[in-house]
């Protein structure tokens, strides 16, 4: 074999260290070409995986809403966010939450609920625009928010799996559940679900752990009255809670009461 001499092999690093910037002057040459390409593909690449996660996310949703038709929820995301703020103040403090069974959940409330919170309940497939509409007409006719168009089924998306944060991002995505519950569910499950995981006071969630905690008597005791005054408070329940003597409450029980008897509920 034949060695190299000190020249020959000087002139080799030398040759070797000319190709080597030879190929990084072609590899700077081209990029300005290259990073276009490299940049839609990183993009592409990106966007592909955003797409994977946000249909995993809703996969995971749905299988959720399927197994509520059969199975009851033991707990919802708001009812856990309440039970953590209540333990800020008291390591020990527990909900007040009883499920019981549609059949054992008194007429009067199924009828005052809807009269109270979504009177086209049984018509709508999720979301009333119409409701929305107006409530759109009248906040901005009072210049600021004095009522929602939220449906039953859009309350129960809500309470279900998400946040009390307000983005357009979390209304999207309960719009989108929303139609999942009205696509799985019946009316009567939607409102049984919703009966059983309503809040109604400080600590207070469900039918049955509202009217033991107001009345003293099970949820299937409730007479019209009590379930108009319960569906009134619907809206500020922990402020009722506090304020049982309100006037406007009991104003509000009365026109619930009034139009409860065109209500027939699922």
């Amino acid at each position: 074999m034949k060695r190299r001499t000190p020249v020959a092999r000087g002139r080799h690093r030398r040759a070797s260290g000319a190709t080597a910037r030879g190929r990084l002057h072609r590899w700077l040459h081209r990029w300005p070409r290259r990073w276009p390409r490299l940049l839609l593909r990183s993009a592409a690449v990106t966007g592909l995986l955003v797409v994977v996660v946000v249909v995993a996310v809703q996969l995971w949703f749905l299988m959720h809403v399927a197994w509520w038709t059969r199975f009851d929820p033991g707990s919802t995301s708001f009812m856990r966010a309440q039970v953590e703020r209540l333990r800020e103040k008291d390591p020990n403090a527990r909900l007040q939450h009883q499920w019981v069974p549609y059949s054992r959940i008194s007429s009067n409330l199924k009828r005052a609920v809807i009269a109270a919170e979504d009177a086209r309940f049984t018509e709508h497939e999720g979301i009333d625009w119409t409701a929305i509409e107006k409530a759109y007409e009248d906040n901005r006719k009072k210049g600021k928010v004095v009522r929602g168009g939220s449906t039953i089924t859009m309350q129960l998306a809500k309470n279900l799996f998400l946040s009390g944060s307000r983005s357009y991002l979390r209304k999207g995505q309960e719009l989108v559940i929303t139609y999942m519950l009205e696509m799985v569910m019946s009316k009567r499950r939607i409102l049984e679900i919703y009966l059983n995981v309503a809040e109604w006071g400080n600590g207070v969630f469900g039918a049955e752990a509202a009217a033991r905690h107001y009345y003293g008597v099970s949820a299937a005791q409730l007479g019209p009255a009590e379930a108009a005054t319960l569906a009134a408070m619907l809206p500020r329940p922990r402020f009722y809670d506090r304020n049982r003597g309100s006037a406007y409450l009991e104003r509000r029980a009365q026109l619930v009461g009034r139009w409860m008897a065109d209500v027939t509920p699922p």
